[in-house]
Protein backbone atom coordinates (compact mmCIF):
# COMPACT_ATOMS: atom_id res chain seq x y z
CA UNK A 1 0.00 0.00 0.00
CA UNK A 2 1.57 3.24 -1.16
CA UNK A 3 0.99 6.32 1.27
CA UNK A 4 1.87 9.68 -0.08
CA UNK A 5 1.78 12.82 2.15
CA UNK A 6 0.50 15.88 1.26
CA UNK A 7 2.98 18.31 2.73
CA UNK A 8 6.25 19.87 1.63
CA UNK A 9 6.55 19.98 5.34
CA UNK A 10 10.41 18.89 6.54
CA UNK A 11 9.11 18.57 9.77
CA UNK A 12 5.91 16.33 9.27
CA UNK A 13 8.47 14.25 7.83
CA UNK A 14 10.30 13.31 10.31
CA UNK A 15 7.95 13.31 12.48
CA UNK A 16 6.40 10.47 10.57
CA UNK A 17 9.51 8.77 10.71
CA UNK A 18 9.29 8.71 14.45
CA UNK A 19 6.55 6.32 14.08
CA UNK A 20 8.05 4.05 11.77
CA UNK A 21 6.40 5.82 8.65
CA UNK A 22 8.44 7.16 5.26
CA UNK A 23 5.84 8.17 2.44
CA UNK A 24 6.60 6.57 -0.77
CA UNK A 25 5.83 10.07 -2.42
CA UNK A 26 5.37 13.58 -1.15
CA UNK A 27 3.21 15.22 -3.10
CA UNK A 28 2.38 18.78 -1.57
CA UNK A 29 -1.56 19.94 -2.31
CA UNK A 30 -1.39 23.62 -3.82
CA UNK A 31 -5.09 24.73 -2.46
CA UNK A 32 -6.37 28.06 -1.44
CA UNK A 33 -5.58 28.29 2.62
CA UNK A 34 -7.62 31.84 2.83
CA UNK A 35 -10.03 32.06 5.57
CA UNK A 36 -13.80 32.59 5.02
CA UNK A 37 -15.02 35.54 7.22
CA UNK A 38 -16.74 33.31 10.42
CA UNK A 39 -14.78 30.09 10.10
CA UNK A 40 -13.57 28.81 13.22
CA UNK A 41 -9.97 27.84 13.98
CA UNK A 42 -10.97 24.13 14.21
CA UNK A 43 -13.08 24.11 11.07
CA UNK A 44 -10.33 25.39 9.23
CA UNK A 45 -7.80 23.27 10.26
CA UNK A 46 -10.08 20.12 9.14
CA UNK A 47 -11.23 21.90 6.05
CA UNK A 48 -7.85 22.66 4.73
CA UNK A 49 -6.48 19.08 5.24
CA UNK A 50 -9.60 17.48 3.73
CA UNK A 51 -9.22 20.00 0.91
CA UNK A 52 -5.58 18.67 0.67
CA UNK A 53 -6.09 14.86 0.57
CA UNK A 54 -8.82 15.14 -1.83
CA UNK A 55 -6.84 17.17 -3.97
CA UNK A 56 -3.77 15.06 -4.26
CA UNK A 57 -6.38 11.80 -3.67
CA UNK A 58 -8.02 12.93 -7.07
CA UNK A 59 -4.48 12.89 -8.58
CA UNK A 60 -3.47 9.07 -7.03
CA UNK A 61 -6.66 7.60 -6.74
CA UNK A 62 -5.17 4.04 -5.55
CA UNK A 63 -2.99 5.27 -3.08
CA UNK A 64 -3.32 6.49 0.85
CA UNK A 65 -3.01 10.26 1.11
CA UNK A 66 -2.44 11.89 4.72
CA UNK A 67 -2.50 15.68 4.48
CA UNK A 68 -2.74 18.07 7.39
CA UNK A 69 -2.73 21.67 8.42
CA UNK A 70 -1.90 23.71 11.59
CA UNK A 71 -3.25 26.82 12.89
CA UNK A 72 -2.08 29.07 15.72
CA UNK A 73 -5.38 30.45 17.22
CA UNK A 74 -5.79 32.91 19.82
CA UNK A 75 -9.48 33.17 20.56
CA UNK A 76 -11.59 32.53 17.68
CA UNK A 77 -8.40 34.56 15.69
CA UNK A 78 -6.61 32.41 13.16
CA UNK A 79 -2.98 34.24 12.97
CA UNK A 80 -1.39 34.16 10.04
CA UNK A 81 1.74 31.76 8.51
CA UNK A 82 4.17 34.52 8.91
CA UNK A 83 6.29 35.99 5.52
CA UNK A 84 7.80 39.44 7.04
CA UNK A 85 8.77 40.35 10.35
CA UNK A 86 6.45 43.25 10.69
CA UNK A 87 3.63 40.48 10.69
CA UNK A 88 5.65 38.18 12.83
CA UNK A 89 5.65 41.19 15.67
CA UNK A 90 2.23 41.82 15.51
CA UNK A 91 1.61 37.87 15.96
CA UNK A 92 4.24 37.82 19.14
CA UNK A 93 2.66 40.65 20.53
CA UNK A 94 -0.80 39.03 20.63
CA UNK A 95 0.72 36.17 21.84
CA UNK A 96 2.67 37.50 24.52
CA UNK A 97 1.76 36.80 28.18
CA UNK A 98 -1.68 34.76 27.06
CA UNK A 99 -2.91 31.19 26.02
CA UNK A 100 -3.75 30.20 22.52
CA UNK A 101 -4.72 26.78 20.96
CA UNK A 102 -2.52 24.88 18.08
CA UNK A 103 -5.13 23.07 16.28
CA UNK A 104 -3.74 20.68 13.27
CA UNK A 105 -6.24 19.04 11.27
CA UNK A 106 -5.14 15.25 9.74
CA UNK A 107 -6.94 13.82 6.90
CA UNK A 108 -6.39 10.63 5.31
CA UNK A 109 -7.79 9.44 2.14
CA UNK A 110 -7.81 5.53 1.49
CA UNK A 111 -9.05 3.72 -1.88
CA UNK A 112 -13.05 2.51 -1.64
CA UNK A 113 -12.89 3.90 2.01
CA UNK A 114 -14.41 7.64 3.13
CA UNK A 115 -12.34 9.97 3.83
CA UNK A 116 -11.32 9.79 7.70
CA UNK A 117 -10.37 13.03 9.50
CA UNK A 118 -8.71 14.00 13.48
CA UNK A 119 -7.71 16.90 14.58
CA UNK A 120 -4.98 17.55 17.69
CA UNK A 121 -5.65 20.33 19.90
CA UNK A 122 -2.38 21.71 22.46
CA UNK A 123 -3.03 24.83 24.80
CA UNK A 124 0.44 26.88 25.05
CA UNK A 125 0.73 29.56 28.11
CA UNK A 126 3.58 31.89 26.27
CA UNK A 127 5.64 34.02 28.65
CA UNK A 128 4.89 38.00 29.06
CA UNK A 129 7.55 39.38 26.10
CA UNK A 130 9.96 42.31 25.54
CA UNK A 131 10.77 44.29 22.88
CA UNK A 132 14.45 42.19 23.24
CA UNK A 133 13.11 39.04 23.47
CA UNK A 134 11.11 39.74 19.97
CA UNK A 135 14.08 41.09 18.34
CA UNK A 136 16.30 38.23 19.35
CA UNK A 137 13.38 36.10 18.10
CA UNK A 138 13.16 37.71 15.25
CA UNK A 139 16.89 37.58 14.40
CA UNK A 140 16.86 34.00 13.75
CA UNK A 141 14.39 33.97 10.85
CA UNK A 142 12.73 30.15 11.88
CA UNK A 143 9.68 32.52 12.20
CA UNK A 144 9.63 32.18 8.17
CA UNK A 145 6.42 30.31 6.96
CA UNK A 146 5.22 29.11 10.06
CA UNK A 147 1.79 29.40 11.57
CA UNK A 148 1.58 32.29 14.24
CA UNK A 149 5.34 32.95 13.75
CA UNK A 150 7.15 31.01 16.08
CA UNK A 151 8.75 27.28 16.10
CA UNK A 152 8.42 25.06 19.21
CA UNK A 153 10.75 23.04 18.32
CA UNK A 154 13.15 26.03 18.09
CA UNK A 155 14.22 29.15 19.67
CA UNK A 156 10.47 29.71 20.33
CA UNK A 157 10.64 26.99 23.15
CA UNK A 158 12.25 29.32 25.64
CA UNK A 159 9.10 31.68 25.78
CA UNK A 160 6.65 29.22 26.36
CA UNK A 161 5.68 28.88 30.15
CA UNK A 162 3.79 26.25 30.03
CA UNK A 163 1.88 23.25 27.12
CA UNK A 164 -1.02 20.78 27.49
CA UNK A 165 -1.09 18.41 24.96
CA UNK A 166 0.80 16.75 21.96
CA UNK A 167 4.33 18.63 21.29
CA UNK A 168 4.35 16.93 18.38
CA UNK A 169 0.85 18.44 17.39
CA UNK A 170 2.51 21.78 17.84
CA UNK A 171 5.58 20.60 15.68
CA UNK A 172 2.97 20.01 12.50
CA UNK A 173 1.53 16.34 13.29
CA UNK A 174 0.21 14.73 16.17
CA UNK A 175 1.52 11.51 16.40
CA UNK A 176 -0.99 9.48 18.34
CA UNK A 177 -3.72 10.76 16.18
CA UNK A 178 -1.76 10.01 12.66
CA UNK A 179 -1.23 6.64 13.59
CA UNK A 180 -4.88 5.86 14.63
CA UNK A 181 -6.04 6.86 10.91
CA UNK A 182 -3.08 4.91 9.68
CA UNK A 183 -4.46 1.78 11.13
CA UNK A 184 -7.97 2.29 10.74
CA UNK A 185 -7.61 2.44 7.08
CA UNK A 186 -4.98 -0.55 7.14
CA UNK A 187 -1.71 0.64 6.65
CA UNK A 188 0.65 -1.69 8.73
CA UNK A 189 2.08 0.49 11.33
CA UNK A 190 3.35 -0.73 14.77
Amino acid sequence: MRLILASASPRRLDLLARIGVIPDEIVPADIDESVPAGELPRDHALRLAREKAMAIAAEHPNDLVLAADTVVAVGRRILPKVEDEATLRVCMRLLSGRRHRVLTGIALAAPGQPLRTRLGETMIAMKRLSDDEMDYYASHGEWRGKAGGYALQGYGEVYVRQIAGSYSNVVGLPLAETRLLLKSAGYPIA
